[in-house]
């Protein structure tokens, strides 16, 4: 479970239930409290760039609006990139299924970037994961569409899901294609005097 208010070290400026249960898998204590932001790419933006960008922008976000409880806020950025492309989170049925076919048969990239802020600091980390796809047909495509997991994902897939399915190989960082890169987290929540595996 999430931590109480008193027993919590950092918020978590997400609603990502992923991130949540990849932070409780590793016996963080914290408390969640999401932010929303306009997560359109700049024109010309590099891929690594942006979801830099994202991340800090959404801990900086956190950290304003929560700044009187004094705790650093934790937030999170993921991203597909396939031929140089960003791919968020598909609009639609159609979009996602653009995106699958874009994917299939081939590596792409998964760049997750983590951040932390608080009063006198805000640093960043970024995980690079390369993803290579199984052939997929457009009514394999449309079935997952189905599932309902495509929409809230990145790239029109989840790993840790349906998804897996599509995934013949991965290298780098499992947690990171998840949503949160958990080597890259630690670190930083070390930089920042904070801990994990502490028992609940």
């Amino acid at each position: 479970m999430v931590s109480t208010e008193s027993s919590a070290e950092f918020v978590l400026a997400s609603a990502s239930p992923r991130r949540r249960e990849l932070l409780q898998q590793i016996g963080c204590h914290f408390k969640v409290a999401p932010v929303n932001l306009d997560e359109t790419p700049m024109p010309g933006e590099l891929p690594e760039h942006y979801v830099v960008r994202m991340a800090l922008e959404k801990a900086r976000a956190g950290w304003n609006a929560s700044r009187e409880q004094g705790k650093p806020v934790l937030a999170a950025d993921t991203t597909v990139v396939c031929e140089g492309e960003i791919f968020g989170k598909p609009a639609n049925r159609d979009e996602a299924v653009v995106m699958l076919r874009r994917l299939s048969g081939k590596s792409h990239h998964v760049l997750s970037a983590v951040a932390l802020c608080d009063a006198s600091r805000c640093e960043s980390r970024l995980s690079e994961t390369e993803v290579r796809f199984r052939v997929i047909d457009e009514a394999e495509c449309q079935r997952y569409w189905d599932t309902g997991e495509p929409a809230d994902k990145a790239g029109g897939y989840g790993i840790q899901g349906y998804g897996a399915v599509f995934i013949t190989s991965i290298q780098g960082s499992y947690s990171g294609v998840v949503g949160l890169p958990l080597a890259e987290t630690c670190d930083l929540l070390s930089a920042f005097d904070l801990s994990w595996w502490e028992s609940t």
